[in-house]
């Protein structure tokens, strides 16, 4: 393998993480009854709508079809990510709870 199937093995590797963690944010959201749009939007106001957030809420499923996701978890993802904004209005959420 050269440099450049390396290079491009890695990066769509890091963006089938970074949607898994886009769907974990989801399903979170569903699971306890928050509007994922509003959240991110409240993360990250100037950057309107997002494809890939879209692509994740229509793969969530009901709350009593899904399994638990710890508040941990969600802000252990987000933080690996890079997503500090989002883990930040998610721990606002957390707290109201």
């Amino acid at each position: 393998m050269n440099q450049k199937e390396v290079e491009d093995k890695i990066i769509k590797s890091y963006q089938q993480d970074e949607k898994m963690m886009i769907l974990v944010f989801a399903q979170w959201c569903v699971n306890h009854h928050l509007n994922p749009h509003e959240l991110y939007l409240k993360a990250y106001p100037d950057q309107g709508n997002n494809p890939q957030l879209e692509q994740a809420i229509d793969l969530t499923v009901p709350k009593e079809e899904s399994e638990d996701i710890s508040n941990e978890t969600l802000l252990g993802v987000l933080s690996l990510f890079g997503n500090d904004d989002l883990a930040f209005v998610v721990s606002k959420e957390i707290e109201k709870q």
